[in-house]
């Protein structure tokens, strides 16, 4: 038992640090993709509020200073590439309702 929650811990924090999908997402997207600095966005949103309804923050506008961005994908693809992706992808849509019944 043991080895199985190893290899299920292992499983999930491979799955943290694998930013491949984001690459995928600013090229499907077309689009440059941010990352904030901070890894855990809703413990901290959750602070944020928190601080504003206390005044511990004055404003959002001291919030907005306060963020920082962790790491940015720029596009890797062309118009073409993406355009024929997402051509294949609407392909795949439509072969997949073809034999269901929706």
């Amino acid at each position: 038992m043991a080895d199985f929650v190893a290899a299920i811990d292992q499983a999930y924090e491979d799955t943290l640090h694998d930013l491949r999908p984001v690459q995928i997402q600013a090229d499907t997207l077309g689009f440059e993709v941010s990352k904030p600095g901070v890894g855990e966005t809703t413990a901290l949103g959750v602070a944020d509020v928190a601080g504003l309804a206390t005044g511990f923050w004055a404003s959002k506008d001291e919030l907005r200073e306060n963020w920082r961005e962790g790491q940015r994908w720029s596009l890797k693809i062309s118009e073409e590439e993406r355009a024929a992706g997402y051509a294949g992808w609407k392909k795949a849509v439509q072969r997949t309702l073809d034999r269901v019944q929706v």
